[in-house]
Order: structure tokens, then C-alpha cells, then sequence
């Protein structure tokens, strides 16, 4: 935890909340070298595992703190699961799909354990201070635009502080104070069922224990969820006529695993504790120089693992934004890009997680009956669960909107996949470790001239294919991914942001559409941390 000090409280970006969309901003702003405070109100990490499950699109965000190789290390990859019915059997089986992150598709977690590594990774920059045990009890944005001044106090002593910063990035949860000051509603609903979540440490393991089961029984449904570092979750609903407080003990919690085989010799209880499910969005993400991030601006229910990862994608999509206007390289209008890009894919995101919770919760004994038979016919269709996974849970990454070039083409707002590709220097490397997270242009065979593009000095890489000798300004497509990927999208130039999704995108010998009105690229480093 960092003291204020006199005469130094002025910083280029405040984040608001320490968890994981906040501690992921720290670092992705820290790299950026960017001057940053983080103020958050707990002393240490929060201990309950909130959520479960990541994918592979975050841990290629996380690639970019350079922390992906580690956080990977406490993690459970490529599980498969089952949806079971009533009596144990499975009905839906499949294995999540991979995208071309280069990343595992689905990781189990032990979130304080990822949290640890996030926060750890903060330390590495001198540039970011850590207030733990302060809180923001008010935001003043200045009448000319060009600031906001945040006041905070200490919890340990009492003590009032006064800070300023030129953005805000409220990443302070569900219940998030920033939002309620700056009065912008939080549309949506509560489901009317209560669920108890109960972490516990195995003392021994037991036959499939690393398999994700969702118990689709229709006298209560349950989540049998495995999670590293020797952990294992299990949720079920609370049900009309059961004591609230009871379920929460030991004795209730032994008996609601007792029925999957488990005893008090095979796991002990952490804890358990009861939650409600949501479905919620701010009304804005952005209030002048205040943008809302992860629960603060969206709530969605459990089913698909997304709520934590949504928040990661927020300031994944927000921070290189804010580096550029800070730097001078964009003008400040492209930051309404966060919104239009990000709450439509949330909203998509949040209404797949609804419709495989109302597979999993469906308690009208007649309907399972239906459910658990026509899903068990479907699942010997071979690939139909990994099918009905990879298109009915999470949406490929996408922006159909927002900052991209006009007209759009079939690449257009899309993030190119991350094969392993191999430099001029003749190492291997993932994709964006090599695109070094900068605007630039990447050609597929000999490079036609792109004026508009070609005056601002930007970097261009050629690809060439699997094979080929490494050579100066080439990246060599050792997978023999991108060539495809571009002949597909019938793309022989790309125009990349530094988040690796497309802003344009030319077929051979055609020009790009011009750059973004106002853009002065700096000069930026070549490479990125390799993970």
C-alpha cells in the first residue's frame, strides 16, 4: 500500500476498486507507463472465490500484462462437462472449443489465487500507487473538461485527501458508489431464487472430481464446479420452505454433497454463502472523464463463467484508448467507441448466460423429461455439445460498431487469431508479443502502397509463409493461420488497432480506407513482454 505524499497527487488515470477489472486496468495502464493511484476500500483480498472460470480471449489480455504463463500455472484448462439429469447420467457432454488465442479455451480458477498474481504484477511499476483501505466518497469533474478531482478518505485513520485525475475508471462492483454519484441507473431485474455458493479444500480427490457438472435435477439443480490449488465449488438454489441461515452450516452443506457421494472425510467447508442473481446494465458506461467497468456497469447471472471476464474485456477495450487521447494520438471522441463496442457484446454475453441457466434450473419435472431426452438424442450427433457450447455461450469476438473504418469490409471489427509466428530475429513467439500492441499494418504477400497510411510512418510487417526464412519486416506464419484467416476475410492489408482487432481492411492492390480523423500515431516501443 503507497502513502500520499505532499505535492503529488495529480495522475493521469484513478481507478476505483481493486478486484479483478481493476487490477487488470493497473497493469495494462502501468505497462503503458502511464501515470496511475488505484483506491480501494478493503485492506486485503477479498478470500470468497467469486468467479470459476476464464477463457482464452482474457488470458491473451492478461498476455499483454505479462502475467498470462503465470496465472496459467494455478489454473485447471480443458475440462470437460456434462449436464446430468436426476439421477447422475449425462444427457449433454462437450468440450470448449478453441478460438485461435493460442491460450487454452476454458480455465478453471481459485479467484484469490489470480487475484494475488494481478496485484503482484502491479508492484513491477513505479507508476501506479495502491491505496488499499481508502475509499472515494466523492468525484467533482472540473467545469472546463479537464479533470476530475476525487475525494478520499482513509479508512485506517479518518484522514480526507483531495486528488486529481484526468480520467476515471470506476471498477467498484455491483453496488458501485461512482455510479450512484453520478446518478446513472442500473437497469434490469433480480431472479426471485437465492443460491448457496460453498467452497471447499478436498482432503482427498474422488473419481472425476476435475469435471464440471451441471445437475439438472429438477428437486434441486446444482453446479459441481472443480477449481484449482485442491479447491472444489458447489451451488445450489435455496427452495421454498428451506431455512436461509440452516443451509449455510456444516451440517446442511454435508448433507447437500452426502447425495453426489462426498462425506466430511473427502472435503472441508471454507465457507458458504448466499447470493442472488442478476441481470443488469448501467443506463451509460461513460459520464465525461468517468467510465464504468465490469459490475459496476453490468451484472449477469453465473451459468457460462463470463461476469469476471466481461470486466477484464472493459479495460482490455478502454485503456490503450485513454493512452492514446492522453498522448495526443487520438482526439478525445473516440473514447464513446468503449460503450458502442462494449455493451452490445455484454448484452449478447448476458443473454446466452440466461439461456443456458434456464437449461440448467428448469425444475417442471414434464419439461426435463423432454429436456433430458432430446438432448440426449442430440448429443450422440457427434460435435453437437461442443457445437451448441461454441455457438450458443460466448460471441466470438466482434464490434459491429464503434471505431473502424468506413466501409466496413468483412474483417472489419474483428480480432485476427494468435497463431505462434516467428520474427525477424528468428524466435517464436505469439502473435501479439510480436505486434507489440501498436497500431500498424499487416500485409499478406507484397505490400501495395497505402499514402493516407503510409505518411504517418506506422509499422508494417509482411507475413509470409510457414517456411520461410525470417527476414527483416516479416513475421513468418508458422501455424499457417494468418494467411488463412486474411484469405478468408478476403484481406490482403489490415489496418490493426493495438488491440489487435481490425479498424480496415483492403483486398489486393485496393486501398485502405483513410485513418481515423485527428490520429498522430507517437512513436511506440516495438515489442510487448512474451508470455
Amino acid at each position: 500500500m503507497s502513502e500520499f505524499r505532499a505535492g503529488d497527487m495529480t495522475y493521469d488515470v484513478a481507478v476505483i476498486g481493486y478486484g479483478p477489472t481493476g487490477v487488470t486496468a493497473a497493469n495494462l495502464l502501468g505497462a503503458m507507463g502511464l501515470r496511475v493511484v488505484v483506491v480501494e476500500r478493503d485492506a486485503e483480498i477479498y478470500t470468497r472465490a467469486r468467479a470459476i472460470s476464464t477463457d482464452e480471449e482474457v488470458l491473451r489480455i492478461w498476455q499483454r500484462t505479462g502475467l498470462a504463463d503465470r496465472l496459467k500455472q494455478d489454473m485447471l484448462a480443458e475440462r470437460p462437462l456434462d449436464f446430468v439429469d436426476a439421477r447422475g447420467r449425462p444427457f449433454l457432454s462437450a468440450h470448449p472449443t478453441p478460438r485461435g488465442h493460442r491460450h487454452p479455451p476454458q480455465m478453471f480458477i481459485y479467484q484469490p489465487a489470480l487475484e494475488q498474481v494481478l496485484r503482484d504484477g502491479v508492484t513491477r511499476y513505479p507508476n501506479v500507487e495502491v491505496l488499499l483501505r481508502h475509499e472515494c466518497l466523492r468525484l467533482r469533474q472540473s467545469a472546463d473538461g479537464a479533470g476530475v478531482e476525487l475525494t478520499v478518505v482513509s479508512t485506517a485513520d479518518d484522514s480526507v485527501h483531495r486528488l486529481r485525475a484526468t480520467y476515471v475508471i470506476a471498477a467498484d462492483g455491483g453496488s458501485s458508489l461512482t455510479r450512484a454519484q453520478l446518478n446513472i441507473g442500473y437497469e434490469g431485474k433480480t431472479y426471485e431464487d437465492r443460491w448457496v455458493v460453498i467452497d471447499t479444500e478436498m482432503l482427498k480427490p474422488w473419481p472425476d472430481h476435475d469435471r464440471l457438472r451441471f445437475r439438472c435435477d429438477p428437486a434441486r439443480p446444482a453446479v459441481d464446479c472443480p477449481t484449482p490449488l485442491g479447491h472444489h465449488r458447489w451451488e445450489f438454489p435455496i427452495l421454498p420452505g428451506d431455512d436461509e441461515k440452516h443451509l449455510t452450516s456444516d451440517d446442511a452443506v454435508y448433507g447437500l454433497v452426502s447425495r453426489y457421494g462426498i462425506s466430511r472425510d473427502d472435503i472441508k467447508i471454507l465457507r458458504a454463502t448466499v447470493y442472488s442473481h442478476h441481470v443488469r446494465f448501467a443506463s451509460r458506461f461513460r459520464v465525461g472523464k468517468v467510465f464504468l467497468a465490469g459490475d459496476a456497469a453490468h451484472a449477469m447471472p453465473p451459468w457460462i463463467g463470463q461476469g469476471m471476464a466481461a470486466g477484464v474485456r472493459d479495460v482490455a477495450n478502454l485503456c490503450w484508448k485513454l493512452r492514446s487521447v492522453l498522448r495526443g494520438e487520438l482526439p478525445e471522441t473516440v473514447l464513446d467507441s468503449y460503450e458502442t463496442e462494449r455493451k452490445p457484446h455484454v448484452k449478447e454475453i448476458t443473454k446466452r448466460a440466461a439461456f443456458v441457466g434456464r437449461i440448467i434450473t428448469e425444475r417442471r419435472p414434464p419439461v426435463t423429461r423432454v429436456r433430458d431426452c432430446a438432448l440426449r438424442a442430440l448429443n450422440h450427433v457427434p460435435g453437437f455439445g461442443d457445437w451448441l457450447q461454441d455457438s450458443r455461450w460466448i460471441p466470438v469476438a466482434y464490434y459491429s460498431d464503434g471505431l473502424q473504418a468506413r466501409p466496413r469490409t468483412r474483417a472489419s471489427g474483428r480480432q485476427i487469431p494468435q497463431p505462434w509466428v516467428t520474427g525477424p530475429d528468428g524466435v517464436r513467439v505469439r502473435l501479439d508479443d510480436a505486434l507489440g500492441g501498436r497500431w500498424l499494418l499487416l500485409h499478406a504477400g507484397p505490400a501495395a502502397p497505402q499514402p493516407a497510411w503510409d505518411r504517418l510512418d506506422l509499422p508494417a510487417l509482411t507475413v509470409t509463409p510457414a517456411g520461410s526464412r525470417p527476414a527483416d519486416g516479416t513475421l513468418v506464419d508458422s501455424d499457417g493461420v494468418l494467411l488463412a484467416w486474411m484469405a478468408e476475410h478476403r484481406a490482403a492489408t489490415l489496418a490493426l488497432r493495438p488491440d489487435a482487432y481490425v479498424y480496415a481492411a483492403a483486398a489486393t492492390g485496393a486501398q485502405l480506407p483513410p485513418p481515423p480523423a485527428g490520429f498522430a500515431p507517437a512513436a511506440q516501443p516495438t515489442a510487448s513482454t512474451s508470455q
